[in-house]
């Protein structure tokens, strides 16, 4: 998600010394060519470069071009030195940079095999009205029609958020069984599970995990929505660190729970390190960290049946750039995730601009191609393998038709 919860519950938005360098050899020719060197500017102390022929006349060979760059490197003023300089150091981060746009380009070229399309684990996120009496009969009707024929498996409703003592109101969800139902009599074969989601604590308000009390009222609140009506549990808790226990622990426990019951416990996931140890960074940085190492990924995607990366709000300027970046945590989740669980890729069914998200760029068509592209290079058979729009409330038709055209391959 773009945050624990949604907009409609006021949770936040959603060098080498043994042969690398040089030995001691080859230090003493470096000094004896530096002696040839002042020899041959005491034979020219006109400092011109041009050696005199016996007779007087001047020499056919051209100065030696280090000499001519240093001596026009020392003819320009400090002024247009110094800002020589700058601009080199100004230019050497962007080397990196352009190196790692590339190298995205590249992940987004070539054509994604025509099998790489829906296998019918896919899911939407809902949002909250869907259970507060907002939305009924003809609301379902009108999104039935929607997914009827698409490869949509599950409903994740927001039924949340959470307290941050762990706790859910009874009163989160009125309309919980009534909708389980109308999805079952509309949709057959549909699954529905309750999204539970809040702000997790790293020295501020929200969910501290650290506490046995507040993990144990998590699961009781999973128990809670399951007794409501719900088929199965799906946690959206953020941020949550790369390496944290205490997530793993909580997910041990609702596992035992939802496994007991015969349903699905699924979690929403943060991106993978595109590069090592990125996310070290910035869990340092900020409060907020945006990557998971895939062996962290991998241990929280162990004790689920479902796993969807949340894979937007990735900065990207542009379409090609994003596409190749989804192409790319594709390939990386598909590695991590035990074939037993279904891993599903987020599309950003949503618009907007800020420093983290462009909308002309995060689109649903380029995530699209970019799973495709993802899962002909390293997975093409994995059958538990799907997308999941986020989210209901904010997709428009221009959403709607990329995911049916593009990945379900409906002309409608």
């Amino acid at each position: 998600m773009r945050g624990a919860g949604t907009r409609e519950v006021g949770v936040r938005d959603v060098v080498d010394s043994d042969g690398g360098g040089p030995g001691p050899g080859a230090i003493d020719a470096d000094a004896d060519a530096d002696a040839d060197a002042d020899a041959d500017v005491d034979a020219d102390p006109d400092g011109d470069g041009a050696e005199r022929e016996e007779s007087g006349g001047p020499s056919d060979v051209p100065p030696p071009r280090r000499g001519r760059l240093r001596r026009r490197w020392r003819s320009w003023s400090r002024w247009r030195r110094v800002t020589v300089i700058v601009l080199l150091l100004v230019s050497l981060p962007l080397v990196p940079i352009g190196a790692a746009a590339l190298a995205l380009r590249l992940e987004y070229a070539g054509d994604p095999s025509d099998q790489a399309r829906s296998r019918g684990r896919d899911a939407i996120w809902l949002g909250h009205a869907w259970v507060d009496g907002r939305k009924g009969a003809a609301e379902l009707a009108v999104l039935a029609q929607r997914l009827r024929d698409t490869g949509i498996h599950d409903l994740y409703v927001h039924a949340g958020p959470l307290e941050h003592d762990g706790t859910l109101p009874a009163t989160a969800h009125p309309g919980a069984r009534q909708l389980v139902e109308a999805v079952h009599r509309e949709l057959p074969g549909v699954r529905v599970q309750a999204w539970l989601g809040d702000i997790v604590s790293h020295g501020g308000p929200g969910l501290n995990l650290d506490r046995p009390r507040v993990r144990e009222a998590i699961t009781a609140s999973a128990a809670q929505v399951l007794d409501a009506g719900f088929e199965g549990v799906h946690f959206d808790l953020e941020p949550v660190w790369s390496g944290d226990e205490d997530f793993l622990t909580l997910l041990t426990a609702t596992h035992e729970l939802t496994r007991a019951r015969g349903v699905p416990l699924s979690v929403a996931a943060a991106q993978i390190d595109p590069l090592p140890s990125l996310h070290n960074v910035f869990q340092t940085l900020r409060d907020h960290p945006k990557w998971w190492s895939q062996r962290y990924f991998g241990q929280v995607a162990r004790r689920v049946e479902q796993i969807a990366v949340m894979s937007y709000d990735t900065a990207m300027p542009l379409e090609s750039l994003y596409g190749g970046y989804v192409a790319e945590q594709t390939a990386l989740a598909l590695e991590a995730t035990p074939a037993r669980v279904d891993l599903l890729m987020g599309l950003p069914a949503y618009y907007a601009n800020t420093w983290g998200h462009r909308g002309s760029a995060e689109t649903v068509a380029a995530a699209v191609r970019g799973v495709r592209l993802g899962l002909t290079r390293t997975d093409l058979r994995r059958p538990g393998f799907g997308v999941a729009l986020y989210v209901d409330f904010t997709a428009t038709d221009t959403d709607w038709a990329s995911y049916r055209r593009d990945w379900c391959r409906l002309d409608r």
